[in-house]
């Protein structure tokens, strides 16, 4: 059965009303009525706009073509300039989490920045974007705006004053940024389940329906579309919204969707884990990162006789430094006499860097498994980085947004690096201590305090209702993202296959794209500098989108390119819809029309 999503009403007066569906928990949906009278963009917006009781606009400011894009006090020194006429409201949803002020696990609510386009050039779209990392921001700042960030889904303030969309933003219901994820413990050490349900899934159902209702208000009459856009923490709040908040967008498009969050974030920990145990403490360099990394780029990079550059299908790349001559040390049966080259032990953690966190620290030969199956084998508990990719940031330490969940699963600040923040005791890098039972017990205690996290592994595969409310979802993955490894979005979508029993009909409203050598944005993720892959755009991809949505048009094979200013210098590519792959046929590999989808 096919749900018809049911448009804001104009009626008389501004009153909220609270709809509740069947579905998933927490799945309720704030339906505004508002009158055709327009909101001005002043002071009287803060008191006509009142679409509930726990929402307060705390700023409305307008800026026409030409203005600075900055607030009185303002710490920026040289501000984005405004190029169309645009209305920035501020606002903010509680109730928050009382508290001592200065604690980060204190916070007034949810700040919300909306960014609304002059009414003659506004497309009728709703356009918002989602975070990154832990989130958080100076959305509920007086003195600073959060919508002129750059970020791999874009600037809010340039999709409202360029392409014409209401765009809006979240700070998830905390303005700390610098202490990753410590406003999730309370000052005395427990759980700040308020909070950690702001972060995982409310923020984005505030950001959804106040701007849907803050949108109606401000034009008149509600928006035809409303579309999320995220990336990383973005792509996991979009995928969050198609779980919990199924009719709240009619599409969404995921980019490299930081789920599983448990699992990638202690798999992020292994190989620090790694070079503590297997080396002692002393960690790989930044030239033997360069000297393997190219190595298994070399060993799987060839299509027609021609070398790309990069890997298109790292799932089939078993490349072995172990065995390889060129890479070992003298010392170890190479050949290689540079301060580059590795021993064994260090080439077997290459190894299992690339093959992924392990129970007890042990591998397979790539030769048997290189890490990179559909489904998990039976010692493996998370996906690796692929062959090729940079693993340039796991050279200097800990990632900090993982480091800190390891420490919020474990309940004790100081397995955090000394950025993480409580009261009751600061980071101290006790992670190094770990053996590799201990943090998979780090696993272990993640997967149990889920129902406490507010379910931030974001895993759940039944996307049946998201489906039946007709919405359509785009997600997309870049097979060098060392980061968010890209078989984690594999595994995610064949479950929901899964849980479908019929490929086809997923297919009918969600589809998938894999990207060779694009990196956690946009850019070559290689570990070869002068790779130039062809990569899509997030205004590709989003076009690809609104045009499923709207027009009925599905999105099929589509051809990217690395953007050169020569033919000669030109490369083209096809993605395929998953799980079909590109073949390389016949003729130029650099050239999309050598390849077959299939």
């Amino acid at each position: 059965m096919l749900f018809n999503k049911q448009p804001m009403s104009l009626l008389g007066t501004i009153v909220a009303a609270s709809l509740t569906v069947s579905g998933p928990a927490n799945a309720e949906l704030d339906v505004v009525q508002t009158t055709q009278a327009r909101l001005a963009c002043d002071e009287s917006l803060k008191t006509a706009f009142q679409p509930d009781d726990l929402t307060t606009v705390l700023m409305v400011r307008a800026f026409s073509a030409g203005d600075p894009l900055v607030l009185e006090d303002s710490p920026v020194e040289d501000p984005m300039v405004a190029s169309a006429d645009v209305c920035v409201v501020k606002l903010n949803v509680g109730p928050g989490k009382a508290g001592p002020a200065e604690a980060l696990s204190t916070s007034p609510g949810i700040g919300i920045e909306v960014w609304l386009p002059q009414s003659a050039k506004w497309n009728g779209r709703i356009h918002i974007k989602g975070g990154g990392g832990w989130a958080g921001g100076v959305h509920g700042s007086l003195s600073e705006l959060a919508g002129t960030d750059l970020s791999a889904s874009g600037s809010v303030a340039i999709t409202a004053m360029e392409e014409g969309a209401v765009s809006s933003s979240t700070d998830t219901g905390h303005a700390d940024t610098e202490h990753r994820g410590s406003f999730a413990m309370n000052p005395d050490g427990t759980i700040n389940t308020a909070l950690w349900r702001d972060f995982s899934e409310r923020s984005i159902h505030e950001l959804a329906a106040k701007t849907k209702a803050l949108t109606a208000a401000y034009y008149g009459r509600p928006a035809d579309y409303a579309y999320w856009n995220g990336f990383s923490t973005g792509g996991r709040q979009g995928l969050k919204s198609a779980q919990v908040y199924p009719q709240d967008f009619d599409g969404i498009l995921v980019g490299a969707p930081a789920i599983n969050w448990t699992r990638f974030s202690v798999g992020h920990m292994a190989p620090q884990i790694l070079m503590e145990r297997e080396l002692q403490g002393v960690r790989l360099t930044a030239e033997q990162e360069q000297l393997v990394s190219n190595a298994a780029i070399d060993n799987c990079d060839m299509v027609g006789d021609v070398h790309m550059g990069y890997v298109l299908d790292p799932a089939n790349c078993r490349y072995n430094p172990a065995i390889d001559p060129e890479v070992l040390c003298e010392s170890d049966g190479g050949t290689n006499s540079t301060s580059a080259c590795v021993t064994s032990a260090q080439a077997d953690v290459f190894n299992k860097i690339w093959y992924g966190h392990t129970r007890d620290g042990s591998i397979p030969s790539p030769d048997e498994d290189n890490g990179m199956g559909v489904e998990l084998a039976p010692n493996q508990t998370w996906y690796g980085a692929t062959r090729g990719s940079s693993l340039s940031n796991y050279l200097q330490g800990p990632l900090t947004n993982s480091s800190t969940y390891v420490a919020l699963a474990l309940q004790n600040p100081a397995y955090g690096l000394p950025l993480v923040a409580n009261e009751t005791g600061d980071g101290e890098d006790l992670w190094r201590d770990f053996t590799y039972a201990q943090l998979e017990n780090a696993t272990d205690r993640g997967l149990a305090l889920q129902p406490l996290f507010a379910d931030i592994d974001t895993d759940n595969p039944d996307l049946s209702l998201f489906r039946n409310f007709g919405g359509k979802m785009l997600m997309y993955h870049g097979l060098a993202d060392a980061l968010i490894k890209p078989a984690g979005s594999t595994h995610y979508y064949n479950r929901v296959m899964e849980k479908s029993e019929q490929s086809e009909a997923v297919q009918g409203f969600f589809r998938f794209y894999l990207v060779p050598a694009m990196f956690h944005d946009f850019t070559n993720g290689t570990a070869n500098p002068d790779a130039v892959p062809p990569l899509p755009t997030n205004e590709q991809l989003y076009n690809s989108l609104t045009e499923w949505v709207e027009r009925d048009v599905e999105p099929a094979r589509m051809e990217i390119s690395n953007g050169a200013d020569t033919i000669e210098a030109q490369r083209t590519y096809p993605l395929c819809l998953y799980p079909q792959q590109a073949t390389y046929v016949s003729g130029d590999p650099l050239s999309a029309e050598s390849f077959t989808c299939g």
